[in-house]
């Protein structure tokens, strides 16, 4: 929560836009994040991505592609004091006001190597760069709903439109991550028994690199935070389907595979080990699920399947 001094002088100063310095109390939960993260030597190829998409040549219908890739995530521009005008909705004296902070970031993904089942040779080769997305993470300062505190509004060039909300929290020590599974929902029989899912069957068995199994992606997050000393975590969770949150997107992917959902969990991690500013090093870890709806569901239920579209990735920090 931020200070109400704090509060006061962000309101009473009114809108600035400077370049982000990291650790600036106005950003709250999203302190952290100014300047620049990437896949060190240390934790090259650490992204993983899996998604399934519309195959017409494939018996499937569909086909599973798998990536590996470096990334690199900039947050550089800070915009505080942003104002929301309202009217009071009570009688204590207070404006009607909301005001925030909004922390800018561009996303840049390389791809290092690519694999898809069935075979389409529409991989790609590596070093092709396969994402890039400009958006902006909200602190919400006051006249919060339902503690809501922060956003993520993300903006992709296949034309799609997020807003997630979502609240921040922190702990001691290593994050918990969740299990998640990137079978499709909507399904009959949703086991690997299932014919249909040979494509996840396929790379279960014969693991993607030797390391990614797209049927359980979430594991490799846990296998990088082995041996590693984190002394506090900052989570910031946000979901596409709380209050007002969605997905806008152009029609020939509203018609295709329709990307309906996002959810993302950011881990900020405060290592012990210290950088040579004497102040503890930083790491982010991230996971992210958006559904694409594509096909018939076949479990009785009306509507179409959902098919996971998973990304993970461990950064470090390596600029202010």
């Amino acid at each position: 929560m931020i200070k109400k001094t704090l509060f006061t002088h962000i309101k009473n100063s009114g809108r600035t836009l400077a370049i982000a310095k990291s650790g600036d109390e106005a950003l709250g939960p999203l302190k952290h994040l100014p300047g620049t993260w990437k896949n060190t030597e240390a934790l090259n190829g650490r992204g993983w991505n899996m998604i399934a998409v519309p195959f017409a040549d494939g018996k499937f219908g569909y086909r599973l592609l798998l990536n590996q890739y470096n990334e690199t995530l900039v947050f550089k521009t800070v915009d505080k004091g942003v104002p929301n005008r309202g009217i009071p909705t009570n009688t204590d004296g207070t404006d009607g006001d909301q005001f925030l902070v909004a922390l800018d970031y561009s996303q840049t993904i390389e791809q290092i190597i690519a694999d898809d089942f069935p075979k389409s040779g529409l991989a790609g080769k590596p070093k092709l760069k396969i994402h890039h997305e400009p958006g902006l993470w909200l602190h919400m300062l006051n006249k919060t709903t339902n503690k809501l505190d922060i956003a993520r509004l993300a903006t992709v060039p296949h034309g799609d439109s997020v807003l997630a909300l979502g609240r921040s929290d922190s702990k001691t020590g290593k994050p918990i991550i969740p299990k998640i599974s990137g079978l499709p929902i909507g399904l009959k029989n949703p086991t690997l028994s299932n014919k249909y899912l040979e494509p996840y069957k396929h790379f279960k068995d014969n693991l993607f690199q030797g390391v990614f199994n797209p049927v359980s992606p979430n594991d490799l997050l846990v296998e990088a935070n082995k041996g590693v000393n984190i002394r506090k975590t900052t989570i910031l969770d946000v979901d596409s389907k709380i209050e007002t949150g969605g997905v806008i997107n152009i029609p020939f992917i509203t018609k295709q595979a329709n990307a309906t959902e996002m959810t993302s969990t950011f881990w900020i991690q405060e290592l012990r080990e210290l950088d040579d500013n004497g102040k503890p090093k930083l790491r982010l870890q991230y996971t992210q699920t958006v559904f694409l709806d594509f096909f018939k569901r076949t479990d009785g239920v009306p509507g179409l399947i959902r098919w996971p579209h998973v990304s993970i990735n461990t950064l470090e920090k390596v600029s202010d």
